[in-house]
């Protein structure tokens, strides 16, 4: 675990970082310096190429980790890299030539009170493009268990440029148009610096033979196209739906919901970066009995860092509501649903990376499908029933049912779960910490109430975890610290 632990806390902080900034541009930038429609404009400009960019991708980011490090050849290495760029190749001009034929009909489905999007359709694509590439190269990095530099640019370099395009929207310096396309050229720039990165990383040549195993690469990658697709429907479905029943302006304070939910997910992306490759590895080695441990290691960590920010997210969200201009409305049950789903992908910890490093990943394609159409007829349904809250509850619902299946898959073929007793104890101690502080409140500023109260969570918080050692890694981590301030 040497290696995951120290990639895994330079991604995490890195990634928190890029979170922290995110949380200026998203609570605090975006509505104070932009419109309402405008920032709904951009939400769901990024919401859609995130749709997009797996279906152009190919699956190749994560086959690249499956196979990579099955290949003990050079020559074959570079074949399979050779193919890994070609494909999304192909598939972005057989959807780039549909959707220039049918560019009509895709503008004309924005008459009404979202016409304001039809000028920047061609945005979605090219965003999704560079989407596509920057996760390609950034996996080519990950196969080396160079990690860190494509977290950086991943979660800090968009989210810093946003910042300093914010500011000139402000002053007056650049239109709404400008700053969309700026923000086109930061996805492109990212892109260019992580390309040269990778290439450095790796004895790279051009080769005209395709390797041995194509059939197999090929048939791995359309299933996880599938599975890519599903995810990303998963967790942008719901502010694209919203655009379709509600104006803009609805989509903008869902995203402002969506991304406080998503700031428990940051300690799990900076960690997976790391276990993705390692988890394939280990599972490319036949070593079951080291797959366990990482198994039960990786979900009851993730459990109780992604709870802690559970607990400092929800008891301090009304607070934070204050802080929020009055013409945007939040939703505090929409916020509850969200989280909730966000911290349950936590709890199974690398269940992903050992279907995808499988060959059972068929099974959950079929059950991802599943809960996708589950996810639009909820939607269909719910948005024009219960509005905004409609979609949460259709997101928490396919969320959780997908969490479930993949976890039945990985325990009826491997014998396997995530959890142990430390599972139940975690989970009492998120309660206990939630009920406990929900109700605290401090007669100062919001921002000061904020400070001071997750000051006191995250004392009694470390103290439980320190003193009932639920988890051997994080007491150690606890102690290094400890002495170091003890020197």
């Amino acid at each position: 675990m040497g290696i995951v632990i120290q990639q895994s806390v330079r991604n995490v902080g890195i990634t928190g970082i890029g979170f922290l900034l995110g949380a200026l541009n998203t609570l605090f930038l975006f509505t104070n310096f932009m419109d309402k429609q405008y920032y709904g404009l951009v939400s769901y400009l990024l919401s859609t190429s995130a749709l997009l960019w797996p279906i152009l991708a190919f699956g190749t980011f994560n086959t690249i980790i499956k196979f990579y490090s099955s290949y003990t050849d050079t020559v074959e290495q570079n074949r399979f890299m050779n193919l890994m760029l070609w494909l999304p190749l192909v598939t972005a001009f057989i959807i780039g030539s549909i959707s220039i034929l049918f560019y009509k009909e895709v503008v004309t489905y924005f008459d009404g009170e979202n016409d304001i999007v039809k000028p920047y359709i061609f945005t979605i694509y090219i965003l999704a493009v560079s989407q596509t590439y920057f996760e390609i190269f950034f996996s080519w990095a990950r196969v080396k268990l160079k990690s860190v530099f494509g977290t950086v640019l991943k979660e800090i370099f968009i989210r810093a440029g946003k910042t300093l395009l914010l500011v000139f929207y402000y002053l007056k310096i650049i239109t709404i148009a400008e700053f969309i396309y700026l923000l086109l050229g930061i996805y492109l720039l990212r892109l260019l610096i992580m390309a040269v990165y990778a290439f450095r990383k790796h004895n790279f040549s051009l080769e005209s033979k395709i390797p041995k195993n194509t059939s197999s690469i090929l048939k791995y990658s359309f299933l996880i196209l599938i599975a890519g697709s599903v995810a990303s429907l998963l967790l942008d479905l719901d502010k694209t739906m919203i655009e379709y029943y509600l104006p803009l302006a609805f989509v903008a304070q869902y995203a402002i919901c969506g991304y406080i939910a998503n700031v428990i997910t940051f300690p799990a992306r900076g960690m997976h970066q790391i276990l993705y490759p390692l988890t394939s590895k280990v599972m490319n080695e036949g070593n079951f009995t080291e797959l366990r441990v990482l198994y039960k290691k990786s979900a009851l960590n993730l459990t109780l860092i992604c709870g802690l920010l559970f607990v400092l997210i929800f008891t301090n969200v009304e607070q934070l509501f204050l802080l929020i201009p009055d013409t945007y409305q939040l939703y505090l049950d929409i916020i509850l649903i969200l989280c909730l789903a966000k911290l349950s992908d936590a709890m199974v910890g690398n269940n992903n990376a050992i279907i995808y490093s499988s060959d059972y990943y068929r099974y959950v394609l079929l059950l991802g499908i599943a809960t996708v159409i589950i996810a639009i007829a909820s939607n269909y349904y719910l948005i024009p029933l219960k509005g905004l809250a409609g979609a949460a509850i259709a997101t928490g619902i396919a969320i959780g049912l997908y969490n479930v299946s993949k976890l039945s898959v990985v325990y009826f073929k491997f014998r396997m779960h995530p959890f142990t007793l430390k599972s139940i104890y975690s989970i009492v101690i998120i309660s206990f910490c939630t009920i406990i502080f929900y109700f605290w409140t401090f007669p100062f500023h919001p921002l000061l109430n904020i400070v001071i109260k997750s000051l006191l969570i995250c004392i009694t918080y470390a103290i439980l975890l320190y003193v009932t050692s639920i988890s051997p890694d994080i007491k150690e981590m606890m102690q290094k610290v400890l002495k170091r301030k003890s020197l």
